[in-house]
């Protein structure tokens, strides 16, 4: 490639040439049409990125490889996340391995950038999809980006009748398991993930009263103003307020209510009993629960003077 003929690659703007990734189609397109570097321009733009920070080099060797993070990028369609996103986090990593690139080592960049573009998509992907943090470790990581192609692989080459039933037998379970060094009961939870259906935050539609979806669950609202406030006002309510609407009333009274309803014994079986109390004050059960209704009577009016 004769560079002096390159005028569409500007020297003060080296993505002039390139739309942005809003226009997915012309992006493409514009990218496919990018001219390729051959090995010998290659060393020398990577050679002036290194040793004279050439911005204009770096620039001609990013460009000249989008392609290839299109390419990538198509194999990770099937999460269900934009196309546009994908590319993005790929040119991400082309552009961190153009940075590292040593033209010296004798390996041409669409090799070594490979692994950069398919780490960056892998980390969006664990970042992004279904909000689940679905693999940890190195192994469970292989198993989350290559147990769909490699079901499809065993679906394909298996001739009895459940070939096409969906899911994954013991065998080729275990076989999976084996072949990426994971446990099998790693390999059932994945692909049972991967194989549910989306639930959306939020419900799609008003007109059903009774839908409901994970937001009103999910949604903390502890740090809401009102609810801060009710809370305070239930605290104190509780303490100050209880202390003070029990001082109302009168000694048999209030025995009756903290036996009622605010002691707990040891043994957890609460207080005394309406037949209890009845015993001990020499009146019928019926008199002691007429007290204890005109006692919280009181009390409430005290709480509502309080509050």
């Amino acid at each position: 490639m004769n560079l002096s003929n390159t005028t569409a690659l500007s020297v003060r703007d080296p993505w002039a040439v390139v739309p942005s990734l809003g226009n997915l189609d012309a992006y493409i397109t514009a990218v496919n049409r990018l001219p390729l570097l051959t090995q010998e321009e290659e060393v020398s733009f990577a050679r002036r990125l290194r040793e004279q920070g050439d911005l204009e080099a770096a620039g001609r060797l990013v460009l000249s490889h989008l392609r290839l993070v299109v390419s990538v990028s198509r194999q990770y369609l099937g999460y269900g996340l934009p196309h546009g996103d994908l590319i993005q986090e790929g040119n991400v990593g082309l552009m961190k391995a153009v940075k590292r690139f040593d033209p010296d080592q004798g390996v041409r960049l669409v090799s070594y950038a490979l692994h950069w573009i398919k780490a960056e998509i892998h980390e969006y992907i664990l970042r992004n999809w279904r909000m689940v943090k679905l693999a940890t470790t190195k192994a469970q990581r292989k198993l989350f980006f290559n147990l769909r192609s490699m079901k499809q692989s065993l679906k394909s080459d298996a001739t009895d009748a459940n070939a096409h039933r969906g899911t994954l037998s013991a065998a080729e379970i275990e076989q999976v398991a084996r072949d990426l060094n994971v446990k099998p009961a790693e390999v059932i939870e994945m692909e049972t993930r991967l194989s549910g259906g989306d639930v959306a935050l939020e419900p799609q539609s008003d007109d059903n009263e009774e839908s409901f979806a994970p937001i009103a669950y999910l949604a903390d609202d502890s740090g809401e103003p009102t609810q801060v406030l009710e809370a305070r006002r239930r605290d104190a309510m509780s303490s100050d307020g209880l202390a003070q609407a029990l001082n109302v009333l009168d000694d048999r009274s209030r025995r009756i209510v903290e036996e009622r309803w605010l002691k707990v014994n040891d043994d957890s079986t609460g207080g005394m009993t309406l037949h209890q109390l009845a015993a001990e004050y020499g009146v019928s059960a019926e008199r002691i629960r007429q007290i204890e209704v005109a006692a919280m009577k009181k009390m409430r009016k005290a709480l509502e003077t309080t509050s």
